[in-house]
């Protein structure tokens, strides 16, 4: 073999270990993937000086968006539909931002509420946990259901409106017959007093129906089973219980007061005495004065006719006038043992009332 033959096969053999050298240089490098490490370089030289792009909103308006990621969705067409919804301003960008950071494999179908005061990069990391798609529903106690149809109206996280669902739970609501049965609900009876009051986290996919199977379990939940058992071996029914408890919730600005106030009205129906509750003339006249607790007069008490008006009936009105809490529920099972008849607010100020026995302790009790 020649000397020329020679130094081929030794430029062959080194350049054959230069080679294999750099293979597996780019191979530890790439992490084992050099065509996911080329193509990450390719992108990352792409979008290098675009910072300010990535991070810029499309604006300040902070208004929710419902978007929408179906399974199977891939990140070219989520971008497609996030440029369509107005919240980005380029999607080529979003699929290279997504491919370089690894998150086009952690996108999660789901429905999210978004935002166009979200840059690309929140919006990106946004979509990789589907439990962005709650958001939270507050009941008060103390609201009767127009109120809660109204705070529908109010949450821009809802895809229905407090109209759609008052049709629901209005008058001749249709429920479980195993509830209706439990609570003693009349016939054609709304579901007033059973939207249980509390902080709710609801999904972006919440429906009507969704809504108040989720109000009505809750309520179960809190009133529990020995509670409907004791109010019937008192004589009375839940649906009863949950009337009376909604006057109290009403009534008393303090829950410790909850059970003497219940213990007013529960010896006030034990000798046929009417209520003479103010509330309960508040729900017979309705929205009046901006509120659907208006302020009443004298005058409202005899000629605000309504078969909610407690001054003009004797016994329990209808049904329940608001959502009460589980502690006026519990006040109205087992009120607290007492003499009085009356009640009046203090003259303290401070939220709480002053009891009588008698009309001239009433009376008395006056400012």
């Amino acid at each position: 073999m020649g000397r020329l033959a020679r130094g081929c096969i030794l430029i062959i053999v080194v350049v054959g270990i230069v080679v294999v050298g750099l293979g597996a240089v780019v191979l530890v490098i790439s992490g084992g993937d050099p065509v996911d490490f080329v193509q990450k370089t390719a992108i990352r030289l792409s979008i290098s000086g675009r910072q300010d792009d990535l991070n810029r909103a499309v604006s300040s308006d902070n208004t929710p968006v419902r978007f929408t990621v179906n399974s199977g969705d891939t990140p070219r067409l989520i971008a497609q539909n996030l440029l369509d919804a107005n919240l980005i301003t380029d999607s080529a960008l979003f699929v290279d931002y997504v491919r370089l950071n690894d998150i086009d494999r952690q996108l999660q179908a789901g429905t999210y509420f978004l935002t166009r005061a979200q840059s690309l990069t929140q919006i990106a990391q946004a979509l990789t946990d589907s439990r962005n798609s709650q958001f939270a529903f507050r009941i008060l106690e103390g609201w009767r259901i127009e109120e809660v149809a109204a705070a529908i109206d109010a949450n821009p996280y809802f895809n229905f409106s407090g109209a759609e669902f008052l049709a629901l739970v209005g008058p001749g609501a249709l429920v479980d017959s195993g509830f209706a049965s439990t609570v003693g609900l009349p016939p054609g009876a709304s579901l007033e007093g059973f939207l249980y009051p509390d902080t709710y986290q609801l999904p972006a996919e919440i429906t009507p129906t969704m809504l108040r199977d989720i109000l009505l379990q809750t309520f179960a939940e809190k009133v529990g089973v020995q509670l409907p058992i004791d109010a019937a071996a008192q004589g009375f029914t839940l649906y009863q219980i949950v009337t009376l408890a909604s006057i109290v919730q009403r009534e008393a600005l303090h829950q410790d007061e909850q059970p003497m106030i219940a213990g007013v009205y529960r010896n006030r129906l034990a000798i046929d005495m009417r209520l003479e509750a103010d509330p309960t003339v508040q729900y017979g006249i309705g929205f009046r004065d901006g509120s659907w607790w208006p302020r009443i007069t004298q005058f409202d008490y005899t000629n605000a006719v309504s078969s909610y008006n407690t001054y003009l009936n004797n016994g329990l009105p209808p049904g329940p006038i608001a959502s009460p809490g589980v502690s006026a529920i519990q006040a109205a099972a087992y009120p607290a043992a007492s003499d009085f008849y009356f009640f009046r607010a203090d003259c303290r100020s401070d939220g709480y009332h002053d009891f009588g026995r008698t009309f001239e302790e009433h009376l008395a009790n006056g400012c």
